[in-house]
């Protein structure tokens, strides 16, 4: 008693065109990495200072509302635009 096997194919895959010279990204995923880019390099700018020219003494400019708050706002919006920018799918 054989068994019989039997060859079974798989389905054809239908095959698209590839389209040369399409980008990754459309112009408005651009477009939101510049803004994404430009919140971060704000952000990062806003941090800069505070510091005391004499080791000595304390300054407590440091500890601003600019750089404490405000400056990780926006470098953390910029991340956040980055990302949106890199997962939205462009338009046809």
């Amino acid at each position: 008693m054989e068994k019989k096997k039997k060859n079974i194919e798989p389905a054809p895959v239908p095959k698209q065109p590839v389209q040369v010279g399409d980008f990754a990204f459309g112009k408005e995923n651009y477009r939101l990495m510049l803004i994404g880019l430009a919140l971060i390099t704000v952000g990062f700018i806003l941090m800069i200072g505070g510091g005391s020219k004499d080791p000595s003494q304390f300054n407590p400019e440091i500890f601003s509302f600019r750089r404490i708050t405000l400056a990780p706002i926006l470098v953390l919006a910029g991340y956040v635009v980055e990302f949106f920018a890199i997962m939205k799918k462009p338009k046809d």
